[in-house]
């Protein structure tokens, strides 16, 4: 009995063994899996430059349009302070009639 037992314990190593042997990763698989993993960080990285151009780009079309916007405001001041003050010149004159 204790013989048996001796063996149970021997195969089921060894086949544990056996087990664990099979999951290690050859040079050529761990090449191929890190060569997919390097494609796609560089597709990535292509797409990040190319989003981080183009968000530049807007950036500086929003800062224009800002300037733009703010000029057209300092004119738009100029141009309501010019025509109070001819409303008022007309509400102070008297009527030719």
């Amino acid at each position: 009995m204790a013989r048996l037992g001796k063996g149970i314990a021997t195969a089921a190593t060894i086949i544990l063994g056996g087990l664990s042997l099979s999951a290690c990763a050859t040079t050529k698989y761990v090449d191929e899996q890190i060569a997919t993993v390097n494609s796609r960080i560089s597709a990535l990285e292509a797409r990040v430059t190319q989003v981080d151009s183009t968000a530049q780009a807007a950036n500086t079309a929003a800062q224009a349009a800002a300037g733009s916007a703010q000029q057209a405001n300092q004119r738009i001041d100029q141009l309501t302070t010019r025509v109070d003050s001819i409303e008022q010149q007309l509400a102070s004159k008297r009527p030719r009639n």
